[in-house]
């Protein structure tokens, strides 16, 4: 039978000292393709901001379509790698593992073993898995050397043309590899909002047909704990083992890890695969409000970051947009000559949460009331 256990950091914090190595799974790069659906949808929730929204895209000389829209997270492979290793060798004082696992791209481990002084990390995708009008996520890590590259045109091929049998057989050929991990990643996300019912029954079908090649399920920092309950009671239902999952974007370390003996991460994919055990230690940031830890992300995006590569400095940068015209997609800051200014406000108010008056005050007044998070509610140690 799986065994999970799941510790807080904050509650306990000579947790580490029992273990070897702490694993980082799950994290993003600039390598990442990410939707800018989300504005549209959180627009819906807020009267002033989708009447802005409106007024804007009136105003916008070519069309504004969100969904062919992208940004990227704002670190480079080598600064993402540095910041996840650092919060365990430093602040946990283990051996670090990390798994950097973009949208649909190896391009993060592939840059980082061709450095002047190679860095070792495993071959690691999250994989975008169309199912039934869903779309879930599973994090495949560990890909062997030789074979990664032509996986994932496999898997691109899948995700563009998606079909149930060819799926059963992508993730039995990856089954296969004794040495990777596949993870179901945030499990209870309802990304395409089909709403709860139709959510739950899509889901269903898919535990039911491929279960039998996923090896742990998610419990994710940047997800409430009220999901993540649910989550601990979905892995139990389908008698799985839990397992960490930072789900970084921008330049806060993850909010959780794993705890492990291993002293590599195929000696950690034994564990997970065959010995069924994990132990999660959630981070002491996943105590804070959460969607605070959103709204600081997305500050880490809009930021100017004038020690990266020229092109990728400023947030407009990092925005891409299609050119129908020239049938292309283009970085926003060749499609305008400067942000509008309406922008630039609402920029503002985000950055003042950088302020830790600010940030404390705006903890003290909406925490209680909040249900994106209640870490508190966390119990001392959780056997799962």
């Amino acid at each position: 039978m799986p065994q999970t256990q799941i510790s807080c950091l904050w509650k306990q914090p000579d947790i580490a000292d029992k273990y070897r190595t702490a694993v980082s799974l799950h994290s993003h790069t600039n390598q990442s393709k990410e939707s800018l659906l989300f504005i549209p949808a959180y627009a819906e929730k807020w009267p002033l901001l989708r009447w802005a929204l409106k007024e804007q895209c009136k105003k916008s000389v070519r069309p504004v379509d969100f969904s062919q829209a992208y940004w990227t997270p704002p670190l480079p492979p080598k600064v993402a790698f540095e910041l996840e290793s650092n919060q365990i060798e430093i602040d946990l004082g283990l051996m670090s593992l990390v798994s950097l696992t973009d949208h649909d791209s190896i391009g993060a481990p592939t840059a980082l073993r061709e450095l002047p002084s190679p860095i070792q990390i495993p071959f690691a995708v999250e994989w975008s898995v169309p199912f039934d009008g869903a779309i879930f996520h599973l994090g495949v890590h560990n890909l062997p050397e030789s074979q990664a590259h032509l996986i994932m045109d496999d898997l691109a091929a899948y995700t563009s043309n998606p079909s149930a049998p060819r799926l059963l057989e992508l993730l039995a050929a990856l089954h296969e590899f004794p040495e990777s991990l596949i993870v179901f990643n945030h499990p209870l996300w309802d990304q395409h909002c089909l709403g709860q019912s139709k959510f739950r029954a899509t889901l269903d079908r898919f535990l039911q047909s491929c279960v039998q090649f996923l090896h742990a399920f998610e419990l994710n920092a940047m997800r409430s704990w009220s999901e993540n309950k649910e989550v601990i009671q979905l892995g139990a239902a389908w008698q799985r083992p839990l397992i960490s999952g930072g789900d970084r974007h921008g330049c806060e370390p993850s909010g959780s890890l794993n705890l492990t003996r291993a002293s590599s991460f195929s000696d950690f994919v034994n564990e997970i695969r065959r010995e069924q055990l994990s132990h999660i230690v959630f981070m002491p940031q996943y105590a804070e409000l959460l969607g605070i830890r959103f709204m600081q992300t997305v500050i880490d995006t809009i930021r100017d970051y004038p020690e990266h590569p020229v092109g990728s400095r400023r947030w407009d940068e990092r925005v891409f947009h299609m050119d129908f015209k020239m049938g292309c997609y283009r970085p926003l800051s060749t499609l305008w000559k400067a942000p509008p200014p309406y922008l630039g406000q609402i920029f503002s108010i985000f950055r003042m949460l950088e302020n830790t008056s600010v940030r404390h005050a705006v903890s003290f007044t909406f925490g209680g009331k909040s249900e994106l998070h209640k870490a508190s509610e966390i119990p001392h140690e959780v056997i799962a």
